[in-house]
Formats: C-alpha cells, sequence, structure tokens
C-alpha cells in the first residue's frame, strides 16, 4: 500500500496545482462561476491557514510550518505503520498548498459552498486531500481503540 500512497501523492499535488492554474486563469476575482444553486467557482487568495485564520502571522510562518508537517507526514509514511492513504492524501494537500504559499505567496481558493447567505469558507482540492485523510486517519483510530476495548474486556 505505501507503493500506492506514493503514486496518489504525485498525482493530488499534479490535480490541485493543475485546478488552481485554471482557477487562476479562468475565473474573475469579481466574477464567481455558478454552477449549482449551491456552488460556485470563486478566484479567492488565503493567506492565513486554515478559513483564513491568523493570517496576520505572515507566509514564511506558514510555510515553516508547512516543511515541518511535511517532513513528519513524509517520515511516518515511509516507516509504514499508519495509514498510508490517508497519510499520501495529507502529504499531497500540504505539498499542493505549500506550493502556492512559495509561488504565489498565498493558496488559491476556488470552491465555494453554501446554503443561502451561509458560506462554508473557500477551499481547493488539496485541503479536500487534506480533510479527507484526516478523517480517514480518525476513522482508523476510532475502531482500531473500539476493537482494543472490546478484545481487553474478553468479549467475542
Amino acid at each position: 500500500m505505501r507503493k500506492t500512497a506514493f503514486i496518489i501523492m504525485p498525482l493530488l499535488v499534479i490535480l490541485d496545482q493543475a485546478t488552481k492554474y485554471l482557477a487562476d486563469k479562468l475565473i474573475s476575482p469579481f466574477n464567481p462561476i455558478e454552477l449549482l444553486p449551491f456552488l460556485h467557482l470563486v478566484n479567492l487568495r488565503n493567506e492565513g491557514a486554515a478559513f483564513g485564520m491568523f493570517k496576520s502571522l505572515g507566509n514564511n510562518i506558514f510555510i515553516i510550518i508547512s516543511l515541518i508537517a511535511i517532513g513528519v507526514i513524509f517520515f511516518m509514511l515511509i516507516k509504514g505503520k499508519e495509514n498510508p492513504l490517508g497519510l499520501s492524501l495529507i502529504l499531497g494537500g500540504a505539498i499542493g498548498n505549500l506550493i502556492d504559499r512559495l509561488f504565489r505567496g498565498s493558496v488559491v481558493d476556488f470552491i465555494d459552498v453554501f446554503a443561502g447567505r451561509h458560506h462554508w469558507p473557500a477551499f481547493n482540492v488539496a485541503d479536500s486531500a487534506l480533510t479527507i485523510g484526516i478523517g480517514l486517519i480518525f476513522i482508523k483510530l476510532f475502531f482500531k481503540k473500539q476493537e482494543e476495548l472490546i478484545n481487553a474486556s474478553g468479549v467475542n
């Protein structure tokens, strides 16, 4: 499965960067494209962390944090004891957003989901991969804990 993870990660980075490039070239920052009544394509820049938080810290801090996180995730993936699919999604997402920070100075977000006037913060393919990867890891940890509890109680 680790080999598959090292195939998924670069493909994810390519997909992320390609979609951000297209968003940058085809979507005006002032004219969102309506795909569905609850889904628009937009052209926004995120200078902060998730949901634009902590943008006052500056881009360099997020680059350093990203590099550390990428190193830790890469080490965990090579070690091979954790969830390789979840880790490869996290790694690909982190690398995709790091590329933006390094070459654009901010992260390109282009997916806008909303209900009425209530908008989820705009996001991108890398953000989606990070979220799914973290979710997969939490699900696996939850079931592992449940199995440990069942084994410890002697229930079969």
